[in-house]
């Protein structure tokens, strides 16, 4: 630089500034900050905004999953009973067609009924159901077990001495209790 502008820069850097020239410097100041404060305000509004539709889309989302979870359990609930009533229309088929002979014998009738009681018994299997059937002396087991009765028995207590009626598990949930006797303590 030159000797002048050097001496007029510091001639400018020395001078006092004016009232004027230092209220429109913070009036710049201040227009400056207002106007980064307003773009601030703009972009939290556009930000706002945003999570504001996220927000709605989730929350529709949800709610078209709640809707169709349930439309699901119906339909489950719905077919697994068709299911179980399709296993036993055979069964209902072979006890029509027993008692619509008229002349059957004894012996007829009675493998007629075996033969259709096989075909419940598989049915009943196919859809998970299973016998509580337990056998003399097994430990008595509250949650499978009724005990109807205690009696005085040669076994040791708190087993089974008889089945009065066989229990069903359905998916390994009771269904019915087998109805049992069981030995006394001694």
């Amino acid at each position: 630089m030159s000797a002048p502008q050097d001496l007029q820069s510091e001639a400018a850097q020395a001078a006092p500034i004016s009232p004027e020239e230092a209220q429109a410097a913070a009036e710049a100041t201040q227009a400056d900050a207002a106007a980064a404060q307003v773009n601030e305000i703009e972009s939290l509004k556009a930000q706002n905004a945003e999570l504001a539709e996220q927000f709605l889309r989730a929350k529709a989302e949800v709610e078209n999953i709640r809707r169709r979870s349930e439309d699901e359990i119906a339909k489950s609930r719905k077919f697994a009973v068709e299911g179980f009533a399709e296993s036993l229309l055979p069964v209902l088929d072979s006890l029509e067609a027993g008692l619509s002979i008229q002349e059957a014998t004894v012996q007829q009738i009675r493998e007629g009924s075996q033969a259709t009681l096989k075909q419940l018994l598989s049915a009943l299997n196919r859809n998970k159901v299973v016998a509580i059937a337990p056998a003399a002396g097994e430990k008595f087991d509250p949650h499978q077990h009724q005990a109807i009765s205690m009696v005085p028995a040669e076994q040791e207590a708190n087993t089974v001495v008889t089945v009065l009626q066989k229990g069903y598990l359905i998916a390994d949930r009771v269904l019915r209790p087998a109805l049992v006797t069981v030995a006394a303590p001694k």
